[in-house]
């Protein structure tokens, strides 16, 4: 039996496309200015905890994204004109849930929060029926984070610079199946200097 490989493959070493769906004057200003970031994303219920969100390869969802904002259904402010930014971006030392010692490091975040939450008599967040709200998800994933900050008897572990994840979105295309619609994966950049710059995409 092949002994289990340790968190040693963590720090991807590929570059990747990300999209962020926004309003144009917020992705117009990112784009002049040599030093401006999108928005650190902090909501309660953000999937991948705080960071700056991002569509991989995806600008059609990240566009998507944008038009509902239009509508004012998935962002604090209403977007008056749907854009999409995109990003070249190193993903560093990554949390990437693909990977079976980050699926385990996220799973024994969840038993401890659930310990912390008992210990306060508090009850646990939960995950809303909208596949967007995803309250507990964010409680794990930032309480992942602050477990690597506080390692009992040793040096802090480093921190994750960005999380990935694939999500199930959307109705499924065709009967039978658990293939959806909006299928996607999802990168949520928690060191900005991950960020190697910004570019409008071509249609």
């Amino acid at each position: 039996m092949v002994a289990p490989i340790a968190g040693g493959y963590q720090r991807l070493p590929s570059w990747v496309l990300g999209f962020h769906g926004c309003d144009e004057a917020v992705g117009l200003s990112v784009l002049s200015s040599a030093t401006a970031h999108l928005e650190h994303s902090s909501n309660a219920y953000d999937w991948l905890g705080s960071g700056i969100y991002f569509w991989e390869n995806d600008p059609e969802r990240a566009m998507q994204f944008a038009l509902e904002g239009m509508k004012g259904k998935v962002t604090k402010g209403k977007i008056k004109k749907p854009f999409v930014v995109g990003a070249v971006i190193d993903l560093g030392l990554c949390c990437n849930l693909f990977d079976q010692a980050a699926l385990r490091e996220v799973a024994l975040a969840h038993k401890s929060l659930v310990k912390v939450f008992q210990e306060f008599e508090f009850p646990l967040p939960t995950n809303g029926s909208s596949q967007r709200l995803r309250k507990l998800d964010r409680a794990v994933i930032e309480h992942m984070h602050k477990l690597r900050e506080e390692v009992d008897g040793g040096s802090p572990l480093p921190e994750y610079q960005t999380v990935r994840s694939g999500f199930t979105e959307g109705e499924p295309l065709y009967a039978g199946t658990t293939i959806c619609a909006r299928n996607h994966i999802q990168i949520a950049v928690r060191d900005p200097s991950c960020i190697k710059g910004y570019f409008l995409p071509r249609a």
